[in-house]
């Protein structure tokens, strides 16, 4: 199977300020992401040639991206795939121009959750099924579980997991800090983290990542015509997607410590870019929650087994860690508006690989790794996408 390695460059970047964008409408959002990555890429709207849209909740058809940025008469593509959305319609568009099938593409994830009254607390709407089993499942309950299950099988006490726990909230509100972008802007202490009021146990508020609205967009070029746009481009090494059968809630094997689609993700994409995990800079993972965080070090090959809490401890995922990790805030901090996260990871690595992340600049980053999560624990589409500033 043929390899995206260095094939497709990312040659212009936007993003909105993540939060509760009132004022703002979809399309305005979609404008506002679109115009800062068009402005980046030193093209206009008539230079593209095809777009993806991502969004799961704001809006039905790729007309919905046409109109707001009067796009005419070229192919537009609305993608979904839960909380990996915006990955997806990434990758959707990078194979495309690989393919040649268009040399300037477009991608835009976007939603609007606020004016929707979204909580992340409704019952799962992915089945096909109708069961109580699966109208019964929340987010917060599903990962709770998963918290419990870890405490129980690496021998951690209640209060010992609640406090490892609060160290992630805590050092991706501090990256938050650093992000004029992000939704929340507020330190939070590990006393905060581990007493607020409980979600679903050991699951604190603070545990959760917000609702929230925003856009983020990437023009991608053949990288062979990168040098015409600009001089840092962002080449891809690997867009690797694993979706699995679901079978983690009816199957006795599953220890509810891990998401296997991530590992095999993480696994698939290192193997296409030819390197290892340790070579990753810099990653931006799904931190839905804070375990989901913790998990996440273990599955992409970062920490053994059952020691993540070892790392978490030395300070390995800190800014100025060997391997720092959500410096923009992550999905806790910068918000998690569904369709765009994907992409508001890109949006980071880039401006980390390009040395342009200002306060949160991380030291000669190479290598940017981003990670989402659509779907539970047990069953999900899982994105890892790696891209790095120079062409091997």
């Amino acid at each position: 199977m043929e390899s995206i390695k260095d094939k497709v460059a990312i040659v212009g970047i936007g993003c909105t300020r993540f939060g509760e964008n009132w004022a703002l409408s979809t399309k305005d959002m979609i404008i506002d992401a679109a115009y800062e990555a068009f402005a980046d890429a030193g093209i206009s709207p008539q230079d593209v040639q095809a777009a993806w849209l991502g969004t799961v909740w704001s809006g039905q058809t790729g007309i919905v991206l046409a109109e707001a940025l009067k796009l005419r008469y070229i192919p537009v593509t609305r993608v979904e795939n839960q909380c990996a959305t915006g990955s997806d319609a990434l990758r959707n568009a990078a194979y495309a121009v690989a393919a040649g099938a268009c040399d300037i593409a477009l991608v835009v994830g976007v939603e609007k959750l606020k004016d929707d009254s979204y909580s992340g607390l409704p019952h799962d709407k992915m089945n096909s099924d109708n069961t109580y089993r699966q109208r019964s499942r929340t987010g917060p309950g599903g990962y709770a579980m998963m918290a419990t299950r870890y405490f129980h099988r690496y021998g951690l006490k209640p209060e010992e997991g609640k406090r490892l726990l609060a160290e992630i909230a805590v050092k991706n509100h501090h990256h938050g800090m650093l992000a004029p972008k992000a939704h929340f802007h507020r330190e939070l202490s590990i006393s905060e983290v581990v007493n607020a009021p409980i979600v679903s146990w050991p699951l604190g508020l603070f545990d959760c990542c917000g609702v929230t609205d925003g856009a983020a967009a990437a023009v991608l070029v053949r990288a062979d015509m990168a040098s015409r746009f600009r001089a840092d481009p962002v080449y891809l090494k690997a867009m690797q997607i694993s979706v699995g059968p679901r079978e983690g809630f009816l199957s006795q094997d599953y220890d509810y410590t891990h998401v296997e689609e991530s590992a095999r993700a993480a696994a698939a994409a290192y193997a296409e870019a030819g390197i290892a995990p340790g070579d990753i800079s810099h990653a931006e993972v799904h931190d839905c929650f804070t375990i989901t965080e913790l998990v996440t070090y273990e599955d992409l090959g970062w920490s053994p087994r059952g020691q993540a809490a070892k790392d978490v401890a030395a300070g390995t995922f800190g800014h100025a860690g060997r391997l720092p990790v959500n410096t923009d805030g992550g999905l806790k901090c910068f918000g998690h508006p569904l369709g765009a996260t994907g992409l508001r990871m890109m949006y980071e690595v880039c401006l980390q690989l390009r040395g342009r992340a200002e306060a949160r600049q991380i030291k000669n980053p190479r290598l940017g790794l981003t990670h989402n999560i659509g779907g539970t624990t047990a069953g999900a589409a899982v994105s890892v996408i790696i891209a790095g500033n120079e062409k091997d």
